[in-house]
């Protein structure tokens, strides 16, 4: 199985050089054998295939997620598949919840090294309609004045507390033991604000602070925490604002092509390289506090 996930990752092999040969001791072996990574939003599209990866090199994976039948099916695929994986449901603001499964989870997969905060999404009640305020409007569109400040905090709730309890919970398992990490999930949002979701791009800056913050505050310990800012992927989740109901694409899915350099959307499995890097102590023990964006040059292209 390890062997598999080294062909894709590592580098197309010159003629008569094998990586026996090579020189260099590459760092890219993964290998999360004994590991347990326990990884919350696991029945969603990116941290599913998050999880599928942790099993391929070895991790014993537990998977959270509010609907306990997503989370067993995507653990059924990975066992079918050969690896090692438990499906939980809970919802990750409530605490007492998640400390009943950190028990089971303690019982049957063994103490966490590894936590992927991937929960998290918007509420429709926190956007407004248009991109620009227009007085005519009012009244007729959802301006600023009219989102629902129980919208607003729902969405910081799911995306900042989603991650700040489960991390409350789990990383105590990391607590004077090696190679233990926490990877939060971000956003492109949290470098520069969409439009129309205040909410979300507000909250997915707090985590990218907030993955700063527990970096420095956990480094003595040797817990390194670091994050993924996933460029533009199509999933169920922003199905809606990128396509149209007879499957053209939006206005906005024009935009964001456009801004794209690679112009095109993300699959899930290129989120795979920065995530196995990130879990691997070999690879990247000395990266800490880092937000990593995988989204096809977005952030590096100006617009001009």
């Amino acid at each position: 199985r390890k062997g598999r996930i080294f062909r894709w990752m590592g580098a197309p092999r010159r003629s008569g050089m094998c990586k026996e040969e090579c020189s260099v001791n590459l760092p890219f072996r993964i290998d999360l054998s004994d590991k347990v990574v326990v990884i919350t939003g696991g029945s969603g599209v990116l941290c599913s295939m998050f999880g599928r990866a942790a099993a391929v090199v070895g991790a014993k994976v537990a998977l959270l997620a509010r609907r306990s039948e997503g989370t067993r099916e995507v653990a059924e695929a990975i066992v079918a598949e050969g690896g090692i994986a438990r499906g939980y449901g809970c919802d990750v603001l409530d605490k007492p919840g998640i400390e009943a499964v950190h028990e089971r989870i303690l019982d049957e997969l063994g103490p966490c090294d590894i936590l992927i905060n991937g929960a998290g999404g918007n509420d429709s009640k926190a956007n407004t309609d248009d991109e620009h305020f227009l007085s005519g409007a009012m009244g007729t569109r959802r301006t600023f004045f009219d989102l629902d400040p129980d919208g607003v905090g729902s969405v910081f709730g799911l995306n900042f507390l989603g991650s700040f309890i489960p991390t409350q919970v789990f990383a105590r398992d990391m607590l004077g033991r090696r190679g233990c990490s926490i990877i939060n999930v971000s956003s492109m949002s949290a470098y520069s604000p969409m439009t129309k979701v205040p909410a979300y791009s507000a909250a997915k800056a707090a985590i990218s602070n907030f993955t700063q913050w527990l970096a420095v505050h956990f480094a003595k310990e040797g817990i390194r925490c670091n994050a993924i800012a996933p460029g533009f992927f199509s999933t169920r989740q922003n199905a809606a604002l990128l396509f149209n109901p007879d499957g053209s694409p939006t206005a906005r899915t024009g935009k964001i092509l456009a801004a794209t350099p690679m112009g095109r959307f993300g699959q899930p499995e290129e989120l795979v390289g920065a995530l196995l890097f990130l879990m691997s102590e070999e690879a990247s023990g000395f990266v800490n506090g880092a937000c990593i964006p995988v989204d096809g040059g977005f952030c590096a292209y100006s617009g001009v």
